[in-house]
């Protein structure tokens, strides 16, 4: 007996509140620029600037012993990665350490790194430290713009793609929820004031390709849909493919979400940043695939058969079933 998530034939009628769900999405949109305007985001050393610190030691590196002695110096942001090369010999463990401008300043003083430096040979007395190198603020500054520029390309492409995939009104509809979902992370990163470096762009780029992924499966059903049924209300076309397509849907969203609760867990502070913008980028940009793309398209109309125009009608797009 298979374990089904899913019973076959469902179905929900996922639009007879469709315009309450584009006004909740709007909502949270608003509120969640708003908080980005109001508090900001918390810069890590990427955006902010500070000093990485590479460390060399014969044993092997111990980050939370590294961080409980750094811990007692308060210096703000401090991130602690191991250095992985297959290159390095037995006695070589390598480590980067990371430390935040501190404020009103552009780089980290050496006071402070010697303090670090002093702070970790209590705990290996036989480390080396190989190399400083500090990010100042104009460097930060250009990679704040640079991730932007990022973001609005990589949206930007896909407003192509799905335009010369389908028609304008599914291109629209994704992009609405491709911007829905970028705006909601930022969102709750701002709200809840989650360190944001280099790896949340890396994950907001991730939540944009699994968004557009799980739209264009429910796009391309809707598309042989509406010429399969071309006497329905295009409401009910989009239920029948978002019910056709909803246990894969689910079962994608339930497995990924598996994995990232897992690296949440247990993958450290290092990556926890990273692992929860996924966690929530999955589940907002499931959603939005349903309520905001597929309701965007109930909104705009479609054509409902790409040869010519409906002959009942005499209008090449479908009436919107309110």
């Amino acid at each position: 007996m298979r374990l089904k998530l899913v019973k076959q034939n469902t179905n929900f009628d996922f639009f007879k509140r469709w315009k309450l769900w584009l006004g909740i999405s709007g909502l949270m949109m608003v509120v969640a620029f708003a908080s980005f305007m109001i508090q900001g985001l918390n810069f890590g050393i990427d955006f902010r600037g500070g000093t990485t610190i590479r460390t060399e030691s014969p044993l092997p590196v111990e980050i939370g012993v590294y961080r409980d002695a750094i811990a007692v110096l308060e210096l703000g942001d401090v991130s602690i990665t191991e250095v992985f090369d297959p290159t390095f010999g037995p006695d070589q463990n390598v480590a980067m350490i990371r430390i935040q401008a501190q404020d009103g300043q552009e780089a980290v003083t050496t006071e402070v790194i010697a303090a670090v430096q002093e702070a970790l040979r209590t705990v290996r007395p036989d480390i080396k430290f190989v190399s400083v190198e500090s990010v100042g603020p104009k460097v930060s500054g250009e990679l704040i713009q640079t991730a932007a520029i990022a973001v609005v390309l990589a949206i930007g492409a896909v407003l192509i793609y799905i335009w010369l995939r389908f028609e304008w009104q599914f291109a629209l509809g994704a992009v609405l929820a491709l911007v829905h979902d970028v705006i909601l992370t930022i969102g709750v990163f701002s709200e809840l004031q989650i360190r944001f470096d280099l790896a949340i762009i890396a994950a907001l780029l991730t939540i944009v390709g699994y968004s557009l992924n799980d739209t264009v499966v429910v796009f391309d059903r809707v598309r042989e849909n509406l010429r399969k049924y071309k006497k329905r209300p295009l409401s009910e076309v989009l239920n029948i493919s978002i019910n056709e397509t909803l246990s894969r849907t689910f079962m994608t969203s339930v497995t990924t979400l598996l994995a990232l609760i897992a690296l949440f867990v247990l993958g450290g502070d290092v990556i926890r940043g990273f692992v929860f913008a996924m966690i929530w980028g999955v589940i907002v940009g499931t959603y939005s695939s349903i309520f905001v793309a597929s309701a965007a398209l109930l909104y705009l109309g479609v054509k409902r058969d790409w040869s010519k125009p409906d002959a009942n009608s005499g209008n090449q797009y479908a009436n919107i079933d309110a």
